[in-house]
């Protein structure tokens, strides 16, 4: 194993350890006030990897590193557990979840490696292949992960063919409700968001990734729009829809995606 690995980790708790004793604000924070900055921090840590900056990456999973360090700190304090506790029991599960690779079962590809990870997920005690998923998350990434989890377990469609088909028909049943104005639009709607997920798992695109793009994408575009109006000494509310579009075509054009 690489030392350096070892001397920089260590460093950080030492680190970690004399924050703690003398920084006002450091001793100050609590479980409950750090929460809210961890997932701060991963969202930047998402933005970063979305704009493949990957300096940024580093330094963003850096800030995470020490939420980790920092949360073990304060449970050590707490006789709660400890860094060791931590590192120790994701030691234990990740080889306990790759028999594959720690023991003697055969696995020909990743499907198989999924499927058994939730059998092994079930075996550890949970009630539910479900169960694991967190009630706060996003919705298009609960989605994803409530059709990845069903996969594991062999619940799923056989092919592309079929999903797109689904899409279809959600799409049918939608309009039919639009058309009666009937309160089952939100849930059609649900469901044919739900379709389009399960389509795009299947021609392996990440659906949160790629409306995130879309609206990076957006932004840009309605920004240069703004830029060009003001060039113009105009304003975008007193200008007609078609010379709206003129200058969206044209940021389409000067703006990479």
């Amino acid at each position: 194993m690489n030392d350096e690995r070892l001397i920089a980790f260590e460093r950080l708790l030492n680190i970690m350890d004399k924050v703690r004793a003398n920084c006002p604000w450091d001793k100050k924070q609590t479980f409950e006030s750090l929460r809210y900055l961890t997932i701060e921090e991963t969202y930047e840590l998402s933005d970063a990897i979305i704009d493949k900056k990957y300096d940024d990456v580093a330094k963003e999973l850096g800030d995470l590193m020490l939420h980790i360090v920092f949360y073990s700190k304060i449970a050590e304090e707490k006789n709660l557990f400890s860094i060791t506790d931590v590192l120790s029991g994701i030691n234990e599960k990740l080889i306990r979840r790759h028999p594959h690779i720690f023991g003697d079962v055969k696995v020909s590809s990743s499907e198989e490696v999924k499927e058994n990870w939730e059998q092994i997920k079930l075996k550890e005690g949970n009630r539910s292949v479900l169960g694991g998923i967190p009630t706060s998350l996003p919705a298009m990434v609960k989605a994803l992960r409530i059709q990845e989890k069903a996969q594991g377990i062999g619940f799923d469609w056989e092919n592309t063919e079929q999903v797109l088909e689904k899409v279809k028909e959600e799409i049918t049943e939608f309009c039919v409700e639009k058309e009666k104005k009937s309160e089952q639009m939100e849930d059609e709607f649900g469901d044919l968001l739900f379709a389009l997920i399960n389509f795009a798992r299947f021609i392996d695109i990440n659906p949160e990734d790629a409306l995130e793009k879309t609206n990076h994408k957006f932004i840009k575009r309605f920004q240069h729009m703004e830029k060009r109006t003001k060039e113009l000494n105009k304003q975008m509310a007193d200008m007609s829809l078609n010379e709206l579009e003129e200058l969206w075509q044209e940021a389409k054009r000067d703006i990479e995606n």
